[in-house]
């Protein structure tokens, strides 16, 4: 299984930009789906998941400005970011629980970098 994100790059602040990651492999069920990302001497956090029913939950800092969203049948979760923030700039990680048919893992991108300037 794999996780491929895509969609990462320089945008001035207020501008906006769409994430997305594809899983492939040996799927048999994806359940939860999230973005985290991990800024220059930070620790990684979660910014946003969303679970297999879709129900979505966002960390405080993203509340109102990014929407997680997911395709299930092309295995791919998107973030849409809007209004971003210099705050905003890290590397932006996809990740997602996948059962194979016999246990559920957890499995991550590659990472894709965002910079927002100021």
């Amino acid at each position: 299984v794999q996780l491929q994100a895509s969609g990462g790059g320089l945008v001035q602040a207020g501008g906006s930009l769409r994430l997305s990651c594809a899983a492939s492999g040996s799927i048999f069920a994806i359940v939860a789906m999230a973005w985290y990302r991990q800024a220059p001497g930070k620790r990684r956090e979660l910014v946003a998941v969303v679970t297999s029913g879709g129900t979505t939950n966002y960390a405080n800092p993203v509340k109102g400005r990014f929407t997680i969203s997911r395709d299930n049948a092309k295995n791919t979760v998107y973030l849409q970011m809007n209004s971003l923030k210099p705050e905003d700039t890290a590397v932006y990680y996809c990740n997602a629980g996948i059962n194979s048919g016999f246990r559920t893992t957890d499995y991550w991108g590659q990472g894709t970098e965002v910079t927002v300037s100021s």
